[in-house]
């Protein structure tokens, strides 16, 4: 199955504010439900482990509603290990107004300075950019972390497409059923990534395969034994 770049909608909001409500909710659905937050979750726990710390500052970029975040924060908490978490998105309008630090920012240039948090995440972003894009983020962001990046995304996939669509009317919005199958389509294999990343200044990275079709990378800033 090859990969085809169809834009999504909810990148240039285009839809009434209702429908991009909606599909925000679609993406915390997605999240909790269909392999989000428990992949998060292993790849921060691997992190926090590896690295030894009980305390995590995070970055998380193209945050939307920030589910892939918060709920492995909740889960890790129960665990010992504190998730200092900083979001960032193209549009203030994406993230949540609870409390917690916001940041308006591109993702290929970050308004931090070198080595400004620990870890940096996003989920169901990369696919979105073009492999020279990928390098380009991956480097952003591995630049401003002192431990590892963590990339949460599809895995492209023909039996992947078959469930989106099967899924179809359990989503909200017009705008999710537009993005969802459109961002299985331009989504990366694993090998793919691989030969990406390879492309990068990361020192270190591990690729793994999570549930209902999710793809893990932890990038590290220095190598392991």
């Amino acid at each position: 199955m090859h990969r085809v770049v169809i834009p999504e909608l909810l990148d240039t909001d285009s839809g009434t504010a209702d429908e991009v409500v909606d599909s925000l909710r679609d993406l915390r659905m997605f999240s909790r439900y269909f392999g989000g937050t428990s992949t998060s979750f292993s790849l921060l726990r691997r992190v926090a482990q590896r690295s030894r710390k009980r305390a995590l500052n995070v970055l998380d970029v193209a945050a939307g509603p920030g589910e892939s975040v918060f709920g492995p924060a909740r889960q890790l908490a129960r665990e010992g290990v504190d998730l200092r978490i900083t979001l960032t998105d193209r549009s203030a309008s994406h993230m949540p107004r609870n409390g917690v630090s916001r940041v308006v920012a591109d993702a290929l240039r970050l308004p931090f300075a070198d080595d400004s948090f620990d870890v940096v995440t996003s989920s169901l972003f990369v696919h979105h950019l073009e492999p020279h894009d990928v390098i380009a983020y991956v480097n952003e962001t591995l630049r401003v972390s002192r431990v590892a990046t963590v990339i949460n995304d599809l895995h492209r996939s023909a039996m992947h497409l078959a469930l989106v669509y099967a899924g179809l009317p359990l989503y909200r919005s017009r705008l999710t059923r537009h993005d969802a199958p459109a961002s299985v389509r331009r989504a990366y294999t694993p090998h793919e990534l691989h030969e990406i990343l390879r492309q990068t200044n990361v020192a270190q990275f591990e690729i793994s395969e999570h549930f209902l079709y999710r793809i893990g990378v932890i990038a590290w800033t220095e190598p392991h034994a």
